[in-house]
């Protein structure tokens, strides 16, 4: 299976920027791949102007992702301010091959240094999306704190679990070391997706990555934009059987 983790610099609130960037960069992309992963916010950066920003899975925004599924074949997990129930969300859409939206995560755990919860609600559910041929978990940014969350992933039988970020990089370190502890503890893949650059807020570093079910770093440095790395679904039959920990527990 191979996953293509689309690196870059939002700029800031700019969708038509975006769109353009995101273009540009797979023009020329000639190695295929089966699941295309953009950062959290993927067309505006982390912006609390959700009055403005935020739109339905009917939106440009949406249509944009589908079409890009279309003309690429392959799925697509990109992030965007989500407006439903006349409540706002930081969500995750999960878009099939052939442009179907399949989930929508929201975000359960929002940031508090950012004030995040006074301008989108808190998401109440997991998003476990059948697609692939594998089970894949969704998760976004600050969610990646929350060990219980990637274990309820974990129990279901999760084989890849996604977390798609603008984390900055003042914490560069706890991005990499949660990621790894999060594909560890719960033995499956873990693909974590953040943004480069600069906000008015913050500095983002990136370091985009995969971990697999044994820790081991496949990514060691993002070297292109998408960065495509292959990955053998079937090593967490293997390690979920040799090192059977998962039944284990007792407390969840």
């Amino acid at each position: 299976m191979n996953i293509a983790l689309f690196q870059y610099a939002p700029v800031w609130e700019s969708k038509t920027a975006n769109t353009n960037q995101i273009i540009s960069a797979l023009e020329n992309q000639d190695k295929k791949f089966d699941l295309l992963i953009f950062p959290e916010m993927t067309l505006t950066g982390f912006s609390m102007n959700s009055e403005i920003i935020s739109e339905n899975t009917r939106g440009a925004t949406a249509a944009f992702f589908t079409e890009l599924a279309l003309e690429h074949n392959c799925a697509i997990i990109a992030g965007m301010s989500l407006f439903e129930n006349k409540q706002k969300f930081n969500a995750a859409v999960y878009f099939n091959s052939e442009g179907t939206i399949l989930g929508v995560y929201k975000k359960i755990h929002t940031f508090p240094l950012s004030d995040e919860g006074s301008f989108y609600s808190s998401g109440k559910e997991v998003v476990i999306i059948n697609d692939l041929g594998i089970k894949i978990g969704l998760s976004v940014c600050y969610d990646l704190r929350f060990p219980e969350l990637f274990r309820m992933y974990a129990k279901a039988g999760v084989e890849l679990i996604v977390n798609i970020a603008n984390w900055p990089a003042s914490r560069a370190d706890h991005w990499t070391t949660l990621l790894k502890a999060r594909a560890i503890e719960n033995q499956c893949f873990v693909a974590g997706v953040n943004r480069s650059g600069e906000d008015s807020s913050a500095s983002y570093q990136g370091e985009s990555n995969i971990f697999g079910p044994t820790g081991a770093n496949l990514v060691p440095e993002i070297s292109k934009c998408p960065e495509i790395v292959t990955i053998d679904i079937s090593e967490v039959e293997t390690v979920r059987e040799k090192y059977p920990f998962l039944q284990n527990i007792s407390l969840i």
